[in-house]
């Protein structure tokens, strides 16, 4: 009888999991459908676009140098039904077409691309100026660093079973020992140091009160963003704001130019950036062939998903954990450094401005996988860039919307997708050696 009900229950669960998936499918799909279909409206049938209008697209990251390409322009009205239809389409195979989870990938990242193209489309329609195509896709790789940055120390620490929700503190910190050091030795390379350790610091404090006192994960990650936002805040008011000269000059990296591809047309200037910049893209492939191609990846992932088996086969699961959350502190640390030292920005009580909890966002919608984490970040650092990108251009958007456009779009992408997405299974519990 127990062996009967057992192999029910294992013929069962199977086919419950289908038709949550299934149900999930469906309802994302037709809602991503119906997101299309008002765009259609808004942005392909609207005055705005109608007649005449045209889209310009510049394809020189200086419009006024010599050579390079000429710009580009395009019946407005036609190019945004053309890619609000494509949207729509991509909908509707994510509810009804039998989509493998790596091509419903792909089909998320097009029908997301298209809606933002028929968005700009929109927005720049009848403009003189045009869309600076090379100047959008520089400050979106830039506005994407600290969220790569954040999104790959959320992954390391989730994926050996703490939650990080202190990655806007370790920005924060970051950013306040990075300005403060360099401003006091003159030395931009010290400044880094310090701020990756600033972080780490928070991440040491994290991993102590998760791992040794067993404090909720969640709960302790906000408590560390205030006492981040609160040390830091007090530091600007007693040193920085009184002796700015001193404590808290704007020194920023100098550019490197890598010759040749700093020539390609469109994308050159990506490679025209500072070392951080080159470092945090260089960086997702590192920890993705770490946390895949390794060792220690085995490891991490085994201790992030059944700790206890784990810990029978020999691992140090209390001891793994402790490395990883304060190597993933480094990494949000250096996140803290590009926001001063990577921008030449002087430090500014709470100059994180949430870009923590959207990077924590990235993560999650990217399938804590460093790929997924870093094609999310892409996204919200368009989002977080969108008021500067289109500052030369005579938009219908207030300007207060486009300064909360990276928080919407988290929010929509979060509901659109985090329902389908699974974290590691012993995500954000103790483990307590048995």
């Amino acid at each position: 009888m127990s062996t009967a009900s057992t192999a029910t229950g294992n013929e069962t669960l199977p086919a419950v999991a289908v038709a949550a998936d299934t149900r999930a499918k469906l309802i994302t799909g037709i809602t991503q459908a119906v997101i299309a279909a008002l765009c259609l409206w808004g942005f392909g049938l609207t005055s705005r676009v109608s007649g005449d209008a045209h889209t310009v697209f510049v394809l020189k990251f200086d419009p006024n140098a010599p050579g390079g390409l000429g710009p580009i322009s395009a019946p407005s009205q036609e190019v945004a039904i053309a890619f609000s239809a494509l949207a729509i389409l991509c909908g509707l195979a994510r509810a009804f077409a039998p989509l493998s989870k790596k091509l419903r990938i792909w089909v998320d990242g097009v029908y997301f691309a298209s809606i933002v193209i028929a968005f700009l489309v929109w927005v720049a329609a009848g403009s003189t100026v045009g869309l600076n195509v090379p100047s959008i896709i520089a400050l979106t790789a830039g506005g994407a660093v600290p969220l790569i940055l954040g999104s790959l120390s959320g992954l390391l620490c989730e994926r050996s079973g703490v939650v990080n929700i202190a990655i806007e503190g370790q920005f924060l910190f970051g950013a306040f020992a990075a300005v403060i050091t360099a401003s006091s030795t003159g030395s931009l390379w010290a400044g880094a140091i310090a701020g990756c350790l600033g972080g780490a610091l928070m991440g040491a404090l994290l991993a102590v009160f998760a791992n040794r006192y067993l404090i909720e994960q969640v709960v302790l990650g906000v408590v560390l963003n205030l006492l981040a936002s609160g040390v830091t805040g007090f530091l600007y008011d007693r040193v920085m704001s009184t002796n700015g000269g001193t404590y808290n000059k704007a020194m920023g990296f100098s550019a490197i130019r890598i010759p040749g591809l700093a020539s390609i047309p469109i994308i050159g200037e990506l490679f025209n950036q500072n070392i951080i910049f080159y470092l945090a893209y260089i960086l997702v492939p590192v920890i993705w062939f770490l946390l895949f191609r390794t060792r220690w990846g085995l490891r991490t992932r085994a201790v992030g998903e059944h700790p206890t088996a784990a810990d029978t086969v020999g691992i140090k699961v209390i001891g793994l954990r402790y490395r990883n959350v304060i190597t993933a502190g480094l990494l949000s640390g250096l996140g803290g450094v590009w926001l001063t030292l990577g921008l030449a920005s002087a430090f500014g009580k709470d100059m994180s401005s949430g870009k923590g909890y959207i990077a924590l966002a990235a993560l999650i919608v990217g399938r804590w996988s460093p790929i997924g984490a870093f094609g999310a970040a892409v996204l919200f650092g368009f989002a977080t860039e969108l008021q500067v990108a289109l500052s030369s251009l005579n938009t219908p958007i207030p300007g207060a919307f486009l300064a909360m456009a990276p928080y919407l779009v988290t929010v929509f992408v979060v509901a659109a997708m985090g329902g389908l997405t699974r974290p590691p299974a012993a995500s954000g519990k103790p483990y307590i050696k048995g």
